[in-house]
């Protein structure tokens, strides 16, 4: 392949674009989160989301389909949810369903492909979601988490010593906390970026049509696999999707390399090394990877 002036235009300016839209949505979520924190005491937030019933499963994953979040910006909001100590399972269907769920997402698959096969869709990411969530939870995956990521950030603020006021405010206190947060993250978020960038700039839809269309048996895994690593907005997954489609692109494979690519990224999963232990983001990955690829064969077979 011949690197063209195009593709690291293409690279740089996606690079560029990511870094600034993740950072403003990060910290704008962050602090929206420290604000409800702060409203909303964490017994309320356990309450709400416990599994015991399984109510909290159910509320968990229609969170995740009203809140607009891609699959990286939900991290702030997760955390906040590790640290109000909400249920394990809940928390794991939030964050398969937030990305895929969102009603963004929703809109344009009932736009671009109709209401049939958006229900379906709906259907099977509620359903894995809410199966995996509990399943996890059943086996214990909850020790695969990190002590440090159920530690609040010091909130680092003026206080007696400095002779004037004894407390900062609270508005200043969440901040403060938000941003030595977003300052642990900060190398997993470029890192993640940099490397979703030049497989975006790097990789042509032609190649991806290629291979994963109808003379290729494997199409459907491979576009699942091609998915994560390939991070695209919400907004145009679809629509490239459908380009996709119209270059040859088998059906089942489009709709795997839509949850592939919605429902984990490069840059997600380097985010979750700040909270999971190996095996967790294994068990993530593997997760994702089988609901695309079932939904794909299924929706092959369906439609």
């Amino acid at each position: 392949m011949t690197i063209s002036q195009s593709m690291i235009t293409d690279t740089l300016g996606m690079f560029a674009f990511l870094a600034a839209e993740l950072t403003v949505l990060f910290l704008l979520i962050s602090y929206g989160v420290g604000v409800l924190q702060h409203y909303i005491p964490p017994a309320k937030i356990q309450k709400i989301l416990s599994g015991q019933n399984g109510r909290g499963y159910v509320v968990a994953s229609l969170l995740g389909a009203i809140t607009p979040f891609c699959s990286c910006s939900t991290i702030p909001f997760l955390k906040g949810l590790l640290r109000a100590k909400a249920d394990f399972g809940t928390m794991l269907v939030f964050l398969f369903a937030s990305p895929l769920l969102n009603p963004i997402i929703i809109g344009l698959f009932a736009v671009t492909f109709g209401l049939q096969v958006t229900v379906f869709y709906f259907v099977v990411a509620m359903g894995v979601s809410v199966i995996a969530g509990y399943t996890l939870e059943k086996l214990g995956f909850e020790r695969f988490i990190k002590e440090e990521a159920y530690i609040e950030p010091e909130s680092k603020g003026c206080g007696s010593s400095c002779g004037q006021k004894p407390q900062v405010s609270k508005w200043r206190k969440i901040w403060n906390s938000t941003w030595t947060d977003f300052k642990k993250v900060l190398p997993y978020l470029l890192g993640g970026i940099a490397l979703g960038s030049l497989i975006y700039g790097f990789m042509p839809t032609e190649f991806i049509a290629s291979v994963a269309s109808d003379n290729n048996p494997f199409a459907i895994p491979v576009a699942a696999v091609i998915g994560i690593p390939l991070y695209i907005r919400t907004e145009a997954v679809i629509p490239l999707s459908a380009a996709l489609a119209a270059k040859g692109m088998r059906l089942g494979a489009v709709m795997a390399l839509i949850i592939g690519s919605a429902g984990a990224s490069l840059t997600e999963v380097i985010l979750l090394k700040s909270i999971f232990k190996n095996q967790m983001i294994i068990a993530f990955l593997t997760v994702i990877l089988s609901m695309a690829i079932g939904a794909g064969f299924l929706y092959q077979f369906l439609f």
